[in-house]
Parts: structure tokens; C-alpha cells; sequence
């Protein structure tokens, strides 16, 4: 992305104010630029004690060294911010490679490029082609060998001196800095690190328009993570660590010398961030490196996990789409080419050429279309499961003190993507345990997330999708969430049954029926108290006989109970109204209500149920759906009265994830049928609503359960 005018006249504007620093000691008279302090920078180099230091230097590497042919030798050089220093370049002086950058680009400003693509070439640091027609010889693989260690070491020294002809790298020499910027400087020592990235400053500094090319070579280099993609022949193997570091120390050396870089860096993240096709491991080291940035770039925090949670929520809805289409065939070859990728990631991790293992079936091939699609969901679920387990560990010292103010800020935080980016995803299926989880950490926590859901519920001006979706979310937070505690339970039925007893006021002055079109507000918040009650019908008892044992629900069955006020007239006033909810809401939400109320007699509704089985809710529909015609436009069944009822998604229903389960599995509540209540009935109304919109992630989570039992054996 090109940079704005604004931004191209803030970074060229002071040219002459202060002098960038040298990170080398044998770089040149330093380019002018912008510049912080020593201390704030973090590259400094300690010229008073250079003169002492050389000779000792010297000594110290021809002691070292022995026989050594003097072109292997190594510049003696620690990857240490306080003290870098340079004692030798190479098989040619700076001055001499000084002279020769200045022909070539004092030429190729007269039209003459002979030079100037040579120059371009070498910059590259790639091997040259002549090598290539060595002959197989001893003597030739020898000279091949040490051709190479000499170009390495000379590539040092043209770093060096380039660094003084920065402010000539204008626009007439595109060419040659999207040459340097494909430098293979990665994967060389640590002494040749420092001098590029002294010279990436010396460029910015000389050059503000470049800032967005140097931040974008950085930025695309966060995603890589095989050895092969930044190794150099001739040159000693670095780690992945290593890699990462020197990144980050460029990055972070760049946006301490131009503040103005931040707001530049920000739209690279976004453009730069791993396609959704591209492997998990692309994926995972760079949100990992996003993550890294968040620590030294306060102002880019919100941003980047903006960018983080707006990426995952996509992944996330893909993900479970696709499994909602697959038949129980594809989902069953989806867990076992998962069972598959965790047995290959457990073998590459001591692996040096990590390779994404891509293991479907041997016997399918890449054209077909089943292999494709168990492929890319395969490919989704490890992608999701990987970065969600990178935020969990990210956010959980942070949570360590979940009364201090840095959680409640990082809360707040985690609010703010769910409110903009996940709620408004009705698809969303595992993103939002983030909030789930470290929203039960202390009783603060709670009462902001519910305080959030509620907020939206009642706000006459949100979108109407949006004030269901946080319903939807209360309630399933309120009903599944292991560490909720009772008096929460109760409040929070209580504030839900004031807001529905204030709807139901104003919506029976017009309602001739049920009708979920008009009265969608009502309905949600009915089925969100449904949902409420049949998960945390204990915590709704004031109090009960002492022979009742609170672990056995089945002891509370022929004993009288007491029910905190207000909550049997709530439930009854608003069941019993014209809106009539118990026709609307999920009709397995509502038998399984009608089967708990009935048996601990708290509310008898099967005779409203079977009354509600004669009414036909079209009747009551409005507009063209009164008369069927939109029906027929839209090809419904108008026997089907589903479409007029609403769905039974609650966001927070068992996480199913293999590999971050982990860190949810305590935190929500199974649901356990009684036995004994309806015998007949009870092996198909086990979280019924699951079976029948997610039959294809149950088989998800059986795989998730046997995985992560085989990997505690």
C-alpha cells in the first residue's frame, strides 16, 4: 500500500535535525535522519571503549582461529543490542565497494545499467548462475565453497557502505531497493543482521516514501516458518527463534526511531495477514508474531487483536458451515484425518523441515471433490483450534488476579471484539468461549458480561438480529456456565422477567396471536428464561425439605418447594398471555421445560402445548405471509410451521475443539438428564436442539474426546 501524502511529508519532513545513529562500528559518517535517544533505541553501540576493544578483538581471533584459511574467518560479533561491533567485513574493504556503489549509481543516473544490474544482483544475496557450471571436481567443489563464504562476507560489507548513499535511493532506484529488500538476510549471522538492519533505518530516515516497502518486507516475513524459506547456502543454520528475533528487533528498532510508523504499519498487518487457504502453521506463526508486536506497540494492541478475532470468526463460521453440509461419512473422514494430524504433530516437533502434514487419505486424490472438502475442514478445525489455544495461553497470566484492573481492562478489551466482531456473527461457534471463559473468573467479570448482553438486548435502536444474538448469549452464559454462581442465576431471571412482563404490556395492546415477526424481542427473551430454567432449576429453589439431597435431583420429585418470589408469576403471567410464547420458541426447549416444571411442580403447560398443536400460526402472520404468498414465492412447506419458530442456538453449547478443549472443559455445564423423569422419552431429549442442528459436530466431539483421552494416556 502506497503511502498517503500525509504520511510521505511527516516522515521526510525534519531531514536535518539530528543524525541516525550507526549500529556498525565500521559503518561510514552516518545518514541524517530521525532519531531517539540510546536508551530508547536499544541499538547502541559503545564508542568509548572501541579503541581499547580492537586489538583485544584481534588477538583474541587470530588465537582462536589456528591454521584456518583466512577466508572462513567469522567477524567476531554477539547479537547483543548494547555493544555491536564489527572488526572485519571481508575479503574487500568498505571503501572499495564504497567506490564501486558510487560508479554504478552515478552511471545508471546517465542511462548507462550495466553496472547497476550487477549491483542489483549481488544485493539479492542470492547465488549467482555461474556457479552453476562448475565442473564436479574436487578442486571445483572447494572453490565453489569458499566463492560463497566470500560473497557472503563482502555482502556485508556493501550493506555497510550503502548505508551512506540512502538518500540517493530515490525513485529512479526502485530497482535496486526492491533488490535489497529481497535480500536474503534472515538466514546469515547475526553480524550481518545488524547491518541491514542499519541500513533498512538509514533508508526510512533518508527516504520517508519507502517506509511502507521496508515495513511490508518485514510484515510478509512474519508468516514464515519452514527452515527452507529463509536458509543461505554458505552460511550456518538459524533457528526459527533466531528468525523471529531478528524480525522483531528490525520492527521494533524502526517504530522506536518513527513513531509515525505505527499508524503506516497498521493497514500492512491486515494486507499482509496469511489467505484463508494457506497452511496452519503460516497461520499460526503469524497471529504468534502479531501477538509478539502487541508487547512493544501499545498503540497497535486494539488493532491487531481486531485483526486477530475479525480472521478467527471467519475460519470459525467457514468451519462449522461446512460441517453442517457434510454427511456423517465426510464428518467421520474429517475425524480421522484430525486423529491423523495430531499423530504428525507430535513427530514434527523435534522435525527441522516442518512440513504441513496434509494426511486425508492416501486414496483419494487431489481433484476429488470428498478429499477437497474433509481437506479444508480438517484444515479449518487446526487452524481455529491453534490460535485459540495461542490467545487462551496469551490472556491467562493476565487473568491470574482477576480482581486487579489490568483483567478488568483486558476484559473490557475481549467485550469490545465480542460486541463488533462475534456477536453480529450468528455462526460463530468457538470464538466466543474466550469471553466465556475468562468471563467467569471473578463475580466483576460476570456482571460486565451480562451487563453487556443486557445493554444490547434492550436497545430499541440495535438492529433486531443483534438483540436476539444477546439474548441468545446471556441466556447460554447464565445457564452453562459452571462457575456462575446462584444469586447471579436469580438476578439475572429476574431482570429478564422484568424487561419481558414491560414487552408483554405493550405488545397484548395489539397482538390478536403469537407471531414471531412482530414480537421476535418477546419471544427470545421467553425462550432465554426457558433455557435458563431448565439448566439451573436448582438455583431457582428458595428453599426445600431437609431430607432432599442437592446432589439427586430426583430427591426433589413429591416434596413441596419453595421457588424464589415473583419467578412462578413471571413465568406464568407471560406463558399464559395472547402472545402465547410456548407455540413459538424451540419446541425441544419447551418439552423439556414442560417435563421439569410439571415433575417439580412448579408450572403444569402440557394442556396449553396440546391446545397450541390445533392453531395454525400462519393465521396470525403479517403482511404476505397472511395469505401465503410469500410462501409460494419462497417455496415453503405451508404445512411446516418451523420457519415460524424460533431456532434453538445458544452460542455456548459444548466446545469441541481437540487441542484447546483444555482450557474450557471445567467451565460449562453438561446437560445431565434425571432419571427416572419420562423413561420412555429421555434417550432422545439429551441436549435435543444439538442432535438435531449439529449432528455432524457431535461426531466432532466424540473425535475431540478420544483424542484428548489418548493424549493423557
Amino acid at each position: 500500500m502506497a503511502p498517503t501524502a500525509t504520511t510521505t511529508a511527516l516522515l521526510t519532513r525534519p531531514m536535518t535535525r539530528t543524525r541516525l545513529k550507526p549500529i556498525l562500528k565500521s559503518s561510514p559518517v552516518p545518514v541524517a535522519g530521525i532519531r531517539r535517544s540510546r536508551d530508547e533505541a536499544g541499538l547502541d553501540d559503545d564508542d568509548d571503549d572501541d579503541d581499547n576493544d580492537d586489538d583485544d578483538d584481534h588477538s583474541a581471533a587470530k588465537n582462536t582461529e589456528g591454521t584456518r584459511s583466512p577466508l572462513r574467518k567469522r567477524a567476531r560479533v554477539e547479537f547483543d543490542l548494547e555493544n555491536i561491533e564489527v572488526h572485519e567485513i571481508g575479503a574487500r574493504p568498505v571503501e572499495e565497494l564504497r567506490k564501486e556503489i558510487k560508479t554504478a549509481l552515478d552511471r545508471h543516473a546517465h542511462g548507462e545499467d550495466g553496472e547497476y544490474d550487477m549491483l542489483k544482483q549481488t544485493l539479492q544475496g542470492k547465488p549467482s548462475s555461474d556457479r552453476d557450471d562448475l565442473d564436479d571436481s574436487d578442486d571445483d567443489d572447494d572453490e565453489s565453497a569458499r566463492s560463497v563464504v566470500t560473497a557472503n562476507l563482502e555482502l556485508k560489507g556493501y550493506f555497510v557502505a550503502l548505508t551512506a548513499f540512502a538518500p540517493r535511493l530515490g525513485r529512479s532506484c526502485d530497482g535496486l531497493v526492491r533488490s535489497l529488500l529481497r535480500c536474503q538476510w534472515l538466514g546469515r549471522d547475526d553480524q550481518f543482521a545488524k547491518a541491514y538492519i542499519q541500513f533498512l533505518a538509514a533508508l526510512v530516515s533518508a527516504q520517508g516514501p519507502r517506509l511502507t516497502q521496508v515495513l511490508s518486507m518485514i510484515i510478509e516475513n512474519f508468516s514464515i516458518h519452514r527452515p527452507s524459506e529463509w536458509a543461505v547456502e554458505g552460511c550456518r543454520p538459524v533457528a526459527r527463534e533466531a528468525v523471529q528475533d531478528r524480525l522483531h528487533v528490525a520492527l521494533q528498532y524502526i517504530l522506536q526511531l518513527f513513531p509515525v510508523a505505527e499508524p503506516v504499519l497498521e493497514p500492512v498487518l491486515a494486507s499482509k495477514y496469511p489467505f484463508h487457504e494457506e497452511p496452519k502453521r503460516a497461520h499460526l506463526a503469524y497471529v504468534n508474531n502479531l501477538l509478539r508486536l502487541r508487547r512493544y506497540s501499545p498503540g497497535l494492541r486494539y488493532a491487531i487483536m481486531d485483526l486477530i478475532i475479525s480472521r478467527l470468526v471467519k475460519i470459525d463460521v467457514e468451519m462449522q458451515m461446512d460441517l453442517d453440509d457434510m454427511d456423517d461419512k465426510l464428518a467421520t473422514m474429517v475425524g480421522m484425518a484430525l486423529r491423523s494430524g495430531q499423530e504428525h504433530d507430535a513427530q514434527d516437533e523435534h522435525d527441522l523441515d516442518d512440513s504441513d502434514n496434509e494426511s486425508v487419505s492416501s486414496n483419494e486424490s487431489e481433484e476429488d471433490a470428498e478429499y477437497l472438502r474433509v481437506k479444508t475442514a480438517k484444515e479449518n478445525i487446526e487452524k481455529m483450534d491453534s490460535i485459540l489455544d495461542s490467545l487462551f495461553e496469551l490472556y491467562t497470566p493476565v487473568f491470574a488476579d482477576p480482581q486487579s484492573e489490568e483483567a478488568m481492562e483486558a476484559f473490557e478489551d475481549l467485550l469490545t471484539e465480542f460486541s463488533h466482531l462475534i456477536l453480529p456473527t450468528i455462526k460463530s461457534r468457538h470464538t466466543q468461549f474466550l469471553v466465556f471463559h475468562f468471563g467467569q473468573r471473578s463475580e466483576r467479570l460476570m456482571d460486565a458480561f451480562c451487563g453487556t448482553c443486557i445493554n444490547i438486548a434492550f436497545e430499541s435502536q440495535r438492529p433486531l438480529v443483534l438483540r436476539q444474538a444477546a439474548c441468545s448469549y446471556l441466556a447460554s452464559f447464565v445457564a452453562r456456565g459452571a462457575h456462575v454462581p446462584g444469586h447471579i442465576v436469580v438476578k439475572i431471571f429476574e431482570v429478564l422477567g422484568y424487561h419481558l412482563d414491560e414487552m408483554r404490556s405493550v405488545y397484548e395492546l395489539t397482538c390478536r396471536g403469537p407471531d414471531v415477526r412482530r414480537y421476535a424481542p418477546f419471544y427470545a427473551l421467553m425462550q432465554a428464561l426457558l433455557y435458563i430454567f431448565c439448566f439451573r432449576w436448582q438455583d431457582l429453589i428458595r428453599s426445600a425439605p431437609d431430607d432432599v439431597d442437592k446432589d439427586d435431583p430426583l430427591s426433589y420429585l413429591d416434596h413441596e418447594i419453595e421457588w424464589e418470589s415473583e419467578i412462578k408469576d413471571i413465568m406464568r403471567r407471560n406463558i399464559y398471555s395472547k402472545l402465547n410464547p410456548l407455540k413459538v420458541c424451540s419446541p425441544a426447549i419447551v418439552d423439556q421445560f414442560a417435563k421439569l416444571a410439571h415433575h417439580f411442580q412448579f408450572m403444569y403447560v402440557y394442556t396449553l402445548i396440546e391446545s397450541n398443536k390445533r392453531l395454525r400460526l400462519s393465521q396470525f402472520s403479517v403482511g404476505a405471509y397472511s395469505n401465503g404468498g410469500a410462501l409460494r414465492d419462497m417455496s415453503f412447506d405451508m404445512s411446516d410451521e418451523s420457519w415460524q419458530q424460533l431456532g434453538s442456538y445458544f452460542p455456548f453449547d459444548p466446545y469441541q475443539l481437540p487441542k484447546s478443549k483444555c482450557w474450557v472443559d471445567d467451565d460449562y455445564l453438561p446437560w445431565r438428564p434425571i432419571p427416572g423423569l419420562n423413561p420412555e422419552e429421555l434417550g432422545d431429549d439429551s441436549d435435543e436442539e444439538e442432535v438435531d442442528d449439529e449432528e455432524e459436530d457431535e461426531i466432532e466431539e466424540d473425535t475431540a474426546t478420544e483424542e484428548v483421552a489418548s493424549d493423557d494416556d
